[in-house]
């Protein structure tokens, strides 16, 4: 599930690399807020080729949250198995994604993290990385969390939890989705 606005410069080329994968049963949906760019067009033309590749375009309560608990929902009603989220930006790298569906054999919930050794931030200017930084020690020092990366939107789940998180119930209109699930 891939949440879009204006990403038509990353979308098809992020497609492809997730298709090239080869991953049995894919489904790639991508949900996007109506971009001004078009990214939309370029997802709905790889959608008619395609036939795992999928469009959610929507017009009405745009926002990083809603985007994201639209396309939770359309996951869990089109049966999705496990749901693995990421931004559309090229910085989260596909090629983490069967190992991520890897470790699902011991885990409910699989974080991608910038936060591990060896790991890169890519475009993010020192403000955003500062913001990050303070943002991921109030939240773990809040709910005691030892996760490095709490404001990572590259994460797969497997469907029970997600139900569990019931997404239609998420209140988040903007990127606090994140943290919220």
């Amino acid at each position: 599930m891939i949440p879009t606005y204006n990403e038509k410069e990353n979308i098809a080329d992020l497609i492809n690399k997730i298709l090239s994968l080869k991953i049995k049963n894919l489904h790639i949906v991508v949900v996007d807020d109506n971009s001004p760019d078009g990214t939309w067009r370029i997802v709905q033309d790889i959608s008619k080729k395609k036939k795992n590749v999928h469009l959610m375009l929507r017009k009405t309560k745009r926002g990083r949250g809603y985007a994201g608990k639209d396309g939770f929902v359309y996951c869990l009603k089109h049966n999705a198995d496990v749901i693995i989220e990421m931004d559309a930006d090229m910085s989260h790298d596909p090629k983490y994604i069967p190992l991520m569906l890897k470790e699902l054999n011991t885990a409910d919930l699989v974080l991608g993290s910038r936060k591990v050794k060896g790991s890169k931030e890519i475009g993010r200017g020192i403000i955003r990385r500062t913001i990050t930084y303070f943002a991921n020690l109030y939240i773990r020092v809040l709910l005691g969390l030892k996760v490095k990366d709490c404001n990572s939107g590259y994460r797969c789940v497997k469907r029970e939890v997600l139900e569990k998180i019931n997404p239609e119930k998420l209140e988040s209109k903007g990127p606090a989705i994140i943290q919220e699930v």
